[in-house]
């Protein structure tokens, strides 16, 4: 059965409220052979209990994917479901998902009420908790994670666009409350549906502790690192690397020494690979593959300049860690970042595809500590002044005990 993973069950309410139960059903989890995966989703739980909010958690994977095991840092217990592989699959499988929830869920409920289910994402997990709220006469919220609101999956050969088009605006329709990682996102969700939704946007957080600045003087302080870019991010074509080796080729001239470091997998890889040789940087990129939570601060902190330049981004948490470590981060106009960052304030915006203005960026920041040590200050400030892990639970626990009241 899934483990509760609130900090404290026993410890006193905080606030004198009632503490709510809530079950987070998601696809996105940290497990043991993917610890990373889903942070977003379990770190932000870590933080329930400062609100009188115990979460209990299932993590949901389809059969034909490979077993997962729980992960030491986030308590979970991992439900498999059938499902037919493939995109075209998601219109059945919140069915599916259903059925095998419904018995573990309902024992659950027995055991201690549960006031809110949060599903992340509306296929399948919204689609599953919307018959299961149905039936136990609890409220649904749904959290969308991505620009893909209406589940297009822009890829080749995703058909059934329609389909999953409509049931994902019935999960919509029938959730007391659907959360919005920007306003991006929600102005796309207002935008697709027929009929007003209970809509709202509320950011991630950060962890400001773990993700925070070098120590001036530090080897990994804005003054003494050597010049670094830092991605991380899959490695796909969408999230825009090629355009930062492209522009890294343009100023190499300049900043000879400069090096590149890339953290992040993904199917693109061996062309990205391709691009760099192709552009004479092979030498000065290093691809380094998944890294630990640990390791992407400690990365971010030694970097001059974090850039990633996505062509389709809801939000992005890795602008949000950059920031918070105080650096000044390089990403594109139009995507939901473009909310949090104030041009050339605490970031940079540059526009979609355009090298020649990643080029521009790299050379003004590269070329001036002063300027980077502004932007990086104002950058972490912004974080710690409304995003962090606690904001983003405080607003959480709003929205669970307004739609427990409706």
């Amino acid at each position: 059965m899934p483990q509760d993973v609130s900090r404290s069950d026993s410890a006193e309410p905080r606030t004198g409220k009632t503490t709510l139960h809530i079950l987070t059903l998601t696809p996105f989890y940290p497990s043991s052979e993917n610890p990373v995966y889903g942070t977003y989703i379990s770190e932000p739980i870590e933080h329930f209990a400062e609100f009188n909010l115990r979460s209990s958690v299932i993590a949901v994977s389809p059969l034909h994917h490979k077993r997962h095991s729980a992960a030491r840092s986030a308590a979970t217990e991992w439900l498999r479901y059938p499902m037919i592989p493939g995109n075209a699959g998601l219109t059945t499988a919140g069915i599916f998902l259903y059925q095998r929830l419904l018995s573990c869920v309902r024992r659950m409920h027995r055991r201690s009420p549960i006031d809110v289910i949060h599903a992340h994402t509306a296929l399948p997990c919204g689609h599953a908790a919307w018959i299961i709220t149905q039936r136990l006469h609890i409220p649904l919220v749904v959290t969308i994670h991505g620009l893909d609101v209406f589940n297009a999956c822009y890829q080749p050969g995703s058909g059934g666009a329609n389909r999953r088009a409509k049931l994902s605006a019935d999960v919509y329709r029938r959730a007391a409350s659907v959360i919005c990682i920007s306003h991006a996102v929600e102005n796309m969700l207002k935008a697709g549906m027929k009929e007003p939704v209970s809509s709202r946007t509320i950011y991630n957080g950060t962890d400001t502790e773990l993700f925070s600045p070098a120590e001036p003087g530090s080897p990994n302080g804005l003054s003494n690192a050597r010049l670094n870019i830092l991605m991380v991010g899959n490695l796909l074509r969408g999230k825009g690397q090629e355009v930062v080796f492209k522009a890294m080729a343009e100023v190499a001239a300049q900043f000879p020494d400069l090096t590149c470091t890339v953290i992040g997998e993904g199917p693109d890889e061996g062309r990205f690979r391709e691009v760099t040789r192709a552009l004479g940087i092979t030498g000065k990129v290093s691809f380094l593959g998944r890294q630990d939570r640990r390791s992407v601060a400690h990365a971010m902190r030694k970097c001059t300049v974090f850039a990633l330049p996505s062509r389709f981004e809801g939000l992005g948490c890795a602008y949000l860690e950059a920031m918070a470590c105080g650096k000044p981060v390089i990403a594109c106009e139009g995507q939901g970042i473009a909310e949090i960052i104030q041009h050339r304030k605490n970031g940079w915006l540059i526009p979609v595809d355009g090298v020649e203005e990643m080029a521009s960026a790299l050379r003004e920041l590269l070329s001036s500590g002063d300027l980077r040590s502004n932007i990086g200050s104002n950058a972490r400030q912004s974080i710690v002044n409304g995003l962090t892990l606690t904001d983003q639970v405080r607003h959480l626990g709003d929205v669970y005990r307004e739609v427990t009241r409706s």
